[in-house]
C-alpha cells in the first residue's frame, strides 16, 4: 500500500510549531536575556517561537 503525499516527509514544507518544550523556553529567553540561571523553571513567561 503506498502513502499518501501529503504525508511523505522531505521536500519542503517547515511548518512554525506553536508550543515549545520547556528546554526550548529556557533557551529562547536567555537568548533575549529574559532568564538567568537561578530563576525557576515553572511558571515560565509565555513566548513565541522565532521563525
Amino acid at each position: 500500500m503506498s502513502q499518501h503525499p501529503s504525508l511523505k516527509s522531505g521536500g519542503g514544507l517547515v511548518v512554525k510549531r506553536n508550543v515549545l518544550k520547556r528546554f526550548e523556553r529556557v533557551a529562547l529567553l536567555k537568548k533575549r536575556g529574559q532568564w538567568k540561571a537561578g530563576d525557576r523553571v515553572q511558571g515560565l513567561r509565555k513566548t513565541k517561537a522565532d521563525v
